[in-house]
């Protein structure tokens, strides 16, 4: 299905974080590399993702989402930096998946549900933004979360321990590896306020380098 498609259908718009896998993008160990991700728009059959590789219209995955569970499917249309999943799975799990999206909808708009932490971690608007390596090098990432002290971005490279670099105009140092990308402290703290203004420099995000459900309208509310 086409993305614009999907735009005309009844869906929520909700923010989860996530992971997933694509085919034949593998680590230095032989295992399936695992690259952050994160949910803008879903339904019980489809949902438009965020991601750092967007890979090819056909291309099978899994995908995990902390709200969600656990997913297969395929994409089938792709834009600069996300791309549309379609969901397999049954009846059942269509049903409550359903369900579960109205009650995230309505957990989601509540002011009164607060974030506590005094050092919390965001996640900014603008998903996506470059890593300039030691070497010059320039390459496409997306952001999973930010603070005043550091960052954690997933991106199609993964810089070793130690490596400096910058993430948009913030200079820092990969500090961990993480499931899936690396965790940057900054060599100064940044001012949160204009963080997003910072590490915000989007571009292309390549294509995966490797080789449709229908149904009725759907109403998630």
């Amino acid at each position: 299905m086409p993305v614009q498609d999907f735009l005309n259908q009844r869906a929520v718009n909700v923010v989860v974080s996530g992971s997933y896998t694509l085919p034949n993008w593998y680590d230095p160990q032989g295992k399936l590399r695992t690259f952050a991700c994160r949910t803008t728009r879903v339904s019980p059959f489809r949902m438009i993702v965020d991601v750092p590789v967007v890979g090819k219209i056909g291309d099978r995955l899994t995908s995990y989402f902390r709200d969600f569970g656990k997913f297969e499917g395929s994409i089938s249309d792709t834009m600069q930096g996300s791309f549309l999943l379609e969901l397999e799975m049954t009846r059942a799990r269509r049903e409550k998946l359903s369900d579960m999206l109205t009650w995230i909808e309505k957990k989601q708009k509540d002011s009164t549900i607060l974030d506590g932490r005094r050092h919390a971690r965001i996640v900014p608007p603008h998903p996506h933004s470059m890593l300039t390596l030691a070497d010059g090098s320039i390459h496409p990432c997306f952001i999973i979360d930010a603070s005043a002290s550091g960052i954690a971005v997933s991106a199609a490279v993964q810089p070793p321990v130690g490596m400096p670099l910058a993430v948009g105009a913030c200079i820092g140092r990969v500090v961990r590896l993480l499931p899936d990308g690396i965790a940057v402290k900054f060599i100064e703290p940044q001012n949160v306020r204009n963080l997003d203004r910072l590490i915000a420099r989007a571009a292309p995000v390549q294509p995966a380098a490797t080789p449709d459900l229908s149904e009725p309208a759907v109403s998630a509310a």
